[in-house]
């Protein structure tokens, strides 16, 4: 049953649309919808309540359609149907019809990451996060956005909006500090090549920074030399590299936090003992890194919700 066709063929004056989608709501709410899975029809019973969202949506029922979509995610897990990309599309499609500002929108993409990431206790299937990413570019909120990137395996996608980003929002003279951040952050998730792409393509569309390298801008020159440095893995090397860059590391206080974990991770330098930063910025660490320090069923605080990544 296909509530969207259900609803342009209704006869007027009998059952239009809006009609339609309660009678579809309550019926969900009333337990039909677990009579269909209970029967062996998950596939049927999920595609009823997706529809069912759709057009409350289409008439700017928020409410009702936030109902449906956790509905949609209920069915997911209940049936534990495999990930695919059809069902991330679709999740994504909800999510990007939810009103931007309401709770409902956060607990949806909680819920559905969770879900998508199979139980393995990771920050969410990096296919739904690139999707969701690109809907928040469309909405030109550019901090959830990167967050979304970052745990994305699209990094020419994430350099594009962060040229963007840049341009609209940014100082001039800081261009080299988005894309330098965004490297840092990619390195400390382990991911070599999206680091490298989001550098190469950012340098390459900015409309401030000219070709290269090398750069015009030390910060980037450090960068350059920084992804060269990871694929040889040679402790010296690092080590020299970040005191010559001393005065463009010194412009951000994170960049000595991402560096230590960085150290960790490609040349072998153990960690420290304690960490200098606690709170807001001990949290975004956490949650940047702490994917690759899960246990298998663990789950990670970054799975609770996005968070801004400034």
């Amino acid at each position: 049953m296909n509530l969207l066709s259900v609803s342009d063929t209704a006869t007027p004056g009998v059952a239009g649309p809006e009609v339609i989608a309660v009678m579809v709501l309550n019926w969900c709410r009333s337990g039909h919808s677990q009579r269909y899975m209970s029967q062996g029809k998950p596939a049927e019973a999920r595609e009823l309540v997706c529809s069912g969202a759709l057009l409350f949506f289409s008439h700017g029922q928020q409410n009702s359609a936030a109902d449906l979509s956790m509905l949609v995610l209920e069915a997911l897990e209940k049936a534990e149907v495999d990930v695919a990309d059809e069902l991330l599309e679709n999740l994504a499609k909800l999510f990007s019809l939810m009103d931007p500002n309401s709770p409902e929108r956060v607990a949806f993409v909680s819920r559905a990451l969770k879900w998508s990431s199979g139980g393995s206790g990771k920050l969410g299937h990096p296919r739904l996060h690139q999707l969701l990413a690109l809907t928040l570019w469309r909405e030109q909120n550019y901090c959830e956005s990167r967050y979304h990137f970052l745990h994305s395996a699209d990094g020419e996608g994430c350099a594009h909006m962060l040229v963007e980003y840049s341009t609209s929002r940014g100082l001039r003279g800081e261009a080299d500090m988005f894309v330098a951040q965004a490297v840092l952050q990619f390195l400390c998730l382990k991911n070599k090549s999206s680091a490298l792409v989001v550098f190469t393509t950012y340098t390459q569309k900015h409309p401030s920074i000219e070709n290269g390298p090398p750069f015009m801008q030390p910060l980037l020159n450090f960068i350059w030399f920084l992804l060269l440095a990871v694929e040889g893995g040679k402790l010296t090397v690092f080590t020299v590299l970040c005191e010559q860059y001393q005065p463009s590391l010194r412009r951000d206080p994170m960049y000595s936090e991402y560096l230590d974990r960085i150290g960790q991770l490609f040349f072998g330098v153990p960690p420290k003992q304690t960490s200098s930063y606690g709170g807001l910025l001990g949290n975004l660490l956490s949650s940047l890194m702490g994917s690759s320090e899960q246990e298998d069923g663990e789950e990670s605080p970054g799975d609770s919700s996005p968070i801004e990544l400034d």
